[in-house]
């Protein structure tokens, strides 16, 4: 993942300012925050720019997966180009789900919160939205992971610890 990271920071850094770079690849699934933090400190921005920048990047979609995947899943699984993409994404999420059965508010904020492949507010977003987790509830507890992961990766890149 910080290979990818560092791939968009060094091509797009060269191109447009560090914020926007940031901002980009905080979007991004797989990446989110904790790959705009990499970025930002990177290309130098300061620790409050860079996790103020990376936050809300990561936040902004959720919201929409939130409340729009299932019916997306459900127009798109009947065609044969996105099909089988939709089910493997289907059935990864719910793998990754078993996690989360016991204490759903604080499985999903510990699975968004530790910064692991394949972990991340998308992902938690994706799995709350399957299991039918509330959207006020899954809202939170995806926030306070990505705060929990946004101040690991932000102690580990800055060097604070």
């Amino acid at each position: 993942m910080d290979s990818i990271a560092i791939w968009f920071g060094e091509t797009l850094g060269q191109y447009i300012p560090a914020e926007l770079v940031t901002f980009i690849v905080s979007l991004l699934p797989i990446l989110e925050c904790r790959g705009g933090i990499v970025v930002g400190r990177l290309l130098g921005l300061p620790l409050a720019s860079t996790i103020i920048i990376s936050v809300i990047g990561n936040v902004l979609p959720i919201p929409f997966i939130l409340l729009f995947i299932k019916r997306i899943f459900k127009w798109l699984k009947p065609t044969k180009l996105f099909g089988k993409l939709v089910c493997k994404l289907e059935d990864r999420a719910m793998k990754k789900s078993s996690s989360l059965s016991k204490g759903e508010f604080w499985g999903l904020s510990l699975f968004v919160g530790i910064p692991l492949p394949g972990t991340g507010a998308w992902t938690g977003a994706l799995i709350a939205a399957l299991l039918g987790i509330r959207v006020k509830k899954a809202s939170i507890a995806i926030l306070l992971g990505v705060a929990m992961a946004t101040v690991i990766v932000s102690l580990l890149m800055y060097g604070i610890l």
